[in-house]
């Protein structure tokens, strides 16, 4: 009877959990549940007769590896920089590895060896990367199979609230990990544009957002993501001329963010000596030069930036508030006073807005495609998050123990025999692009 190790109960795990459970009643399949807080994966198995919980601390490598060598496969819902050991110890007792997170340079290098044992270590399953390669992918292959050439292809996601949810000036609410919010984009973006290499850097890349218009959702910041320069090979796009794959914020979010990057807010690379009795504004005050009014001072960081020093102030970092904080890093200090204000209350609903444009040259002429995908979660607990990242890592695990997915070694969802199920699965729990197609 297979076994499944899920290691992490956190913000994306809650449909992931249940898709599971679901599977192993009909399979007669066991699902183990393991969090370093117990409490967590009790609530996400709640005594299901196929479901165990279990305490697991990542750093017990002896309790880790009795875990990984009693299941057939493990999905990591660990933050990215933790799935190595993991990937390892299942490379060591033959199980195949599912996760969410982009294929890092030291886990593609388990290629060859797991490949040779015929496992399956798939990554970049969840929702960006993951539903983004697939439903890309699916679109790229139908136009070259009619002989039609891509010359561009620019995709956008965003994990959002939703309108009826938005009640703050910044537009936003976690619905997954603060941390991943707070740090995202400190590597430098790379992308392609009209035939050029781009390279944008930190310290530019918020301040460089570009606006993105979505018929029927209106109009939203993007900024660029990480590097898309890789993903040409990957796609099978290596003579195109356009190639951009960024993030999606609410109109305003990125003014905001580029003064807190700006001011230092964001900076993770350093510890703060904070006094005691230490406010938000002291600590806005030893970012800046000079001496007075704060938000005259924040406003010469970037002249005309009184809506973002707004939000700023909205957030509470010019008050006079305590931080409870005695040991941080800037970054740390940020994220500890956003999940204040940034918090998805029990009934907010949050939203994920999937947006791919191609430009494709026909026999006919140029043609432009345009496919969306709009998501709406349910609660704080059953969010559009937590639905799009986990229910593709969940239907990759079980196609695989089903022997459907038979792509051995580490590998993307961007190859017909893997994505062709999953997004036909996907489609019956309402993820479902809409696409409109007209002349470029």
């Amino acid at each position: 009877m297979p076994k499944v190790l899920i290691i992490g109960a956190g913000k994306s795990s809650s449909y992931l959990i249940d898709y599971m459970l679901q599977q192993a009643a009909a399979q007669q399949w066991t699902i183990t549940v393991a969090d370093s807080q117990i409490a967590a994966a009790e609530a996400r198995v709640q005594s299901h007769p196929y479901g165990v919980a279990i305490a697991l601390e990542v750093g017990n490598h002896e309790e880790m590896d009795k875990q990984i060598a009693n299941h057939h496969l493990v999905i990591s819902m660990l933050p990215a920089h933790m799935h190595l050991p993991v990937a390892k110890c299942c490379l060591a007792h033959g199980k195949h590895l599912v996760t969410a997170s982009y294929i890092s340079d030291a886990m593609m290098q388990l290629n060859d060896e797991a490949a040779a044992k015929q496992l399956v270590f798939m990554n970049e399953c969840g929702l960006d990367p993951g539903i983004d390669h697939m439903s890309a992918m699916e679109i790229i292959h139908r136009e070259q199979q009619k002989g039609h050439t891509i010359t561009s292809f620019e995709s956008y996601c965003g994990g959002l609230v939703a309108p009826e949810s938005n009640n703050n000036p910044w537009g936003y609410k976690f619905s997954w990990n603060p941390r991943n919010v707070i740090l995202a984009g400190q590597s430098t973006a790379q992308y392609l544009k009209n035939g050029i290499n781009k390279y944008l850097p930190y310290h530019r890349l918020f301040g460089e957002s570009c606006e993105i218009a979505i018929p029927g959702l209106g109009h939203f910041d993007g900024y660029a993501n990480r590097d898309s320069l890789a993903y040409r090979s990957l796609y099978g796009l290596t003579a195109i001329e356009t190639m951009l794959r960024g993030t999606l914020r609410y109109s305003g979010f990125c003014e905001a963010w580029h003064l807190l990057v700006l001011a230092g807010y964001t900076d993770n690379s350093y510890t703060l000596q904070l006094r005691k009795q230490t406010t938000y504004a002291q600590l806005l005050d030893s970012f800046l030069a000079g001496t007075g009014d704060l938000m005259k001072r924040l406003e010469t960081l970037m002249p005309g930036s009184q809506a973002a020093v707004a939000k700023l102030q909205w957030a509470g970092l010019l008050s006079n508030e305590l931080i409870p904080l005695e040991s941080a890093t800037p970054a740390e200090v940020l994220q500890h006073r956003l999940e204040q204000c940034w918090l998805l209350e029990p009934n907010d609903r949050d939203m994920i807005v999937m947006w791919h444009r191609f430009v494709v040259h026909t026999p006919e002429g140029k043609k432009k495609i345009e496919s969306t995908l709009v998501v709406k979660g349910e609660n704080q607990t059953y969010t559009a998050m937590a639905k799009t990242v986990g229910l593709p890592v969940a239907m990759a695990a079980t196609a695989i123990l089903k022997g459907i997915i038979k792509t051995f070694g580490v590998v993307a969802p961007v190859n017909a025999p893997v994505y062709e199920p999953l997004l036909k699965e996907l489609a019956l729990h309402q993820i479902i692009f809409t696409e409109n197609i007209s002349p470029a």
